[in-house]
This record gives structure tokens, C-alpha cells and sequence, in this order.
């Protein structure tokens, strides 16, 4: 089977999704999801990171993420802000919405090109998408405010680059937002960052129903992450 090019991961038919941030729709655009993508890659479209397609979905962690940064936009307005594996681009929106400065940063290219057309798509300028690899991030030391992440601890492999990532990215007095559902991989996490000097707080913890139709919900945290240093 030949490998999926980047002219085939964007065409096709679209399907618009519709998830609410603060009271405020935001339309999102992708042309597969999980499932039917996957049908169609072969070995050489996973590559030795085995790169599934994960950013095709609306995970509900970016659901309760996206919401979050809405409710409150006094939690970003104005602040240098990092969307680490922004996949289609909805918590990236939603805090350029509420007047951030937005990084949204993702290792896979099809991503970015959906993040860059659902923000024309919304209307939400400013956005500055960056395909980057997190492990070998080309980032300022200390850039960042806030630095916001949904979902992105669903394997253990990548807790070690992620948490220098963002002990270096991070700006003194700065603040790290993370959404995970509630999975026993991540368990340990909240421990682990403790032993290394980070506060963290569960700010809450919310049922969150899909948007592609269906009864499918999820528990998800919101964990608040700061520097004892």
C-alpha cells in the first residue's frame, strides 16, 4: 500500500463539527475521522513514533479545555500562549478568541493545514501554527505565559520531553493548563511533576459528551500546573 500523501489526508468530502467555548460556537472542519483514516494508512504512514492520526478527532479533553480558556478569557487575554498538539485547532481558537497571543504547535503537517482553515473558517486572525517535534522543540526559553495542552499524556514515552518542554518554555509566574480524561497511564503523572518542583491543582473535573453524535461522554480533569522555582 502506498503511503497517504498530504493531497489525500485534505481531500475529500468535509464534515463540519460544531463544539461550544464560552457560550460561543466554534465550527471545525475535517474531512475523516478516527476510525475510517486509520482504515486507510498502511505501515509506512505510522513511521517508527507509530503516528496514528489522533488530531482527525475533537477529543473531549479539548472539548473541557476549549471551555474552560472561554468562560474566563481574563485567564489569557493578552498573554503569550503555547497550544501543545493543537491537532485541528479548537483550544488554539478559543483562547486567540479571548484575545491570546496563540502558539499552535503540532508534529503533524494535515493538521496544521485544517487548524489554519477552521481559523479563516471562524473569523480568528492572529493564530501562528508550527509544526514542531516537542521532543526537540525549537522554542525561547521562558516564552510562554500559558501553555495549554488537551490530551497529550496518553502514553508514558511522553511524559520525560514534555516535562522539559514545558520547565523550559514556561515564563516565571506562568501557568500550564492541562485536560486529560480520567486513564490509568496518566495516574502517576500529577506525582511525578510534584517530585520535580511543580504545584498542581485540580481546578475541576467535568463529564464532557461528544460532538459527532451519540451517547459517547467522558470524565475529564483540568489540572493547573505552576513553578515552585
Amino acid at each position: 500500500m502506498e503511503p497517504l500523501d498530504q493531497h489525500t489526508l485534505l481531500a475529500g468530502p468535509r464534515q463540519r463539527l460544531e463544539a461550544r467555548a464560552g457560550g460561543r460556537s466554534l465550527f471545525i472542519e475535517r474531512t475523516a475521522d478516527l476510525e475510517s483514516l486509520w482504515e486507510r494508512m498502511g505501515a509506512e504512514d505510522f513511521g517508527d513514533d507509530e503516528r496514528l492520526p489522533y488530531w482527525v478527532e475533537l477529543w473531549p479533553a479539548a472539548l473541557l479545555l476549549a471551555d474552560w480558556v472561554a468562560r474566563e478569557p481574563g485567564r489569557v487575554a493578552g498573554r503569550t500562549t503555547l497550544d501543545l498538539g493543537c491537532g485541528l485547532g479548537l483550544t488554539a481558537l478559543a483562547a486567540a478568541a479571548a484575545g491570546a497571543k496563540v502558539l499552535g504547535l503540532d508534529y503533524e503537517l494535515p493538521a496544521l493545514r485544517f487548524a489554519r482553515e477552521n481559523a479563516a473558517l471562524n473569523q480568528i486572525p492572529g493564530v501562528l501554527w508550527v509544526q514542531m517535534d516537542w521532543r526537540e522543540p525549537g522554542l525561547a526559553q521562558g516564552a510562554f505565559e500559558r501553555i495549554l495542552g488537551a490530551d497529550i499524556l496518553y502514553e508514558r514515552r511522553f511524559f520525560e520531553p514534555l516535562e522539559g518542554l514545558l520547565r523550559r518554555s514556561l515564563a516565571p509566574g506562568g501557568i500550564v493548563w492541562i485536560a486529560e480524561p480520567a486513564r490509568e497511564v496518566s495516574a502517576r503523572v500529577w506525582d511525578e511533576l510534584r517530585s520535580r518542583g511543580w504545584r498542581t491543582e485540580k481546578k475541576t473535573t467535568e463529564t464532557v459528551r461528544a460532538v459527532t453524535g451519540g451517547d459517547y461522554t467522558a470524565t475529564v480533569h483540568l489540572w493547573e500546573l505552576t513553578r515552585n522555582d
